[in-house]
């Protein structure tokens, strides 16, 4: 392993390690009661009692459905409107107030409206996730767009190029950058959404085995859960690195950071 990577790798290992001892250790302080932080070790006990649990995987299957629908939505919604919208500077002029308006709404305000419509199906999740994630999207396209080089696309149409073609060899390009940092933000808002969902309303999944584990006050369970929407925030996150190394090899950004 490379020196200069092999070093974030170690202290990140260490502070995850300093953190696991913390939580074993400060219980026995009596600094902190074990009935509201359960040391590690009682943790990793109920987080091996869960991964044996066929319900478990059930709800961790439900998580991932309603995470990756979502953000299948919210992504292939995001990048066409962001494209079509901002192609044409009348439309983007037009749209530019009501983006701003929806934007900023918390997904969670529409929790009862998701209530309403369906319930604590999986629909609900599928409708927070998909709101929260699309901005994500949507706007790092039209930072994308917006940063065509204006030369290079009126060279395009000098040549004759259609719409699509210019689409594909100009601006496609260029915002395909700013699209891969919009899936990644999107990833992770769309895991967060999904849990939420299903801890507030109560959709299939781990938010919902984690809210039954804190009423039954299974406190070491519910704090397993918890590490394991971490463990899985994280591994998304991680896939999400890898694809967009990969699809972006070709960019500086991405071949500065594998020559470093």
């Amino acid at each position: 392993m490379n020196p200069g990577k092999a070093m974030p790798v170690m202290l990140g290992l260490s502070g995850l390690t300093g953190l696991l001892v913390l939580v074993e250790v400060l219980p026995h302080t009596g600094l902190v009661s074990a009935d509201f932080l359960p040391p590690t070790s009682r943790i990793a006990t109920a987080l091996a009692d869960e991964v044996t649990d066929g319900a478990f995987w059930a709800a961790l299957w439900d998580t991932f459905v309603a995470w990756a629908i979502g953000l299948a939505i919210a992504v292939a919604a995001g990048i066409v409107a962001g494209f079509v919208i901002g192609s044409v500077p009348a439309l983007r002029a037009l749209t530019a107030s009501t983006i701003e308006f929806l934007r900023p709404i918390p997904s969670v305000a529409l929790i009862p409206l998701a209530v309403l419509l369906y319930g604590t199906e999986i629909q609900s999740s599928l409708l927070l996730v998909v709101y929260a994630s699309f901005w994500q999207v949507l706007i790092q396209v039209l930072y994308g767009v917006q940063d065509v080089d204006p030369v290079a696309d009126e060279t395009a149409r000098s040549y004759g190029l259609g719409v699509w073609a210019r689409v594909r060899y100009v601006m496609w390009p260029t915002a395909l950058p700013y699209v891969m940092t919009g899936v990644r933000l999107a990833a992770a808002v769309a895991l967060v959404l999904a849990i939420t969902a299903e801890l507030v309303i109560g959709a299939p999944g781990l938010g919902n085995r984690i809210a039954v584990a804190q009423t039954s006050n299974a406190v070491p369970s519910m704090y397993a859960l918890i590490v394991v929407t971490g463990l899985l925030g994280v591994t998304i996150n991680f896939a999400a690195r890898a694809v967009e190394r990969s699809l972006l090899s070709w960019h500086q950004s991405v071949r500065g950071e594998v020559i470093v």
